[in-house]
């Protein structure tokens, strides 16, 4: 069970994500809009993975995603948007964010998401780790 933060100015769109990752298996331990209060205290909760919706993706959007990166550099970071196209997931992608979750909400794809998201950064690790051993190995 992952620690789950869900920001959202959306009340009712926070509460389905909520629903659908405390189903999931997953722990959401807190829930708010994007003001800086909210962002402060989620920092504060250090969650393992980050569901943000941030409207529009403008620089003050992405100054979140950029915040949200350097105090929580473990967290897995979920751009939750109802307009996923290409450019978005290749801007998001250079600013850091995992995986993407797609409004409106279908528990399944929600959890797929989550779960490939992390299977594929395991497997990143794990490539990265062998590869430094490897090349520690070849060195010696």
């Amino acid at each position: 069970m992952l620690k789950a933060v869900i920001l959202d100015a959306n009340a009712i769109a926070r509460n389905l994500l909520t629903s659908v990752l405390n189903n999931g298996g997953h722990e959401v331990i807190a829930d708010a809009n994007l003001a800086p209060a909210s962002l402060a205290r989620v920092i504060r909760l250090r969650p393992q993975i980050v569901c943000i919706d941030l409207g529009e993706t403008n620089e003050a959007g992405w100054a979140i995603i950029t915040q949200l990166r350097t105090e929580l550099p473990k967290s897995l970071l979920f751009l939750v948007s109802s307009g996923i196209n290409a450019g978005l997931i290749q801007d998001a992608q250079q600013r850091g964010v995992h995986g993407f979750i797609v409004k409106p909400f279908n528990s399944v794809a929600v959890l797929t998401s989550i779960r490939n998201t992390i299977v594929r950064i395991a497997k990143q690790q794990r490539a990265n780790a062998e590869a430094a051993s490897n090349g520690g190995a070849e060195s010696a």
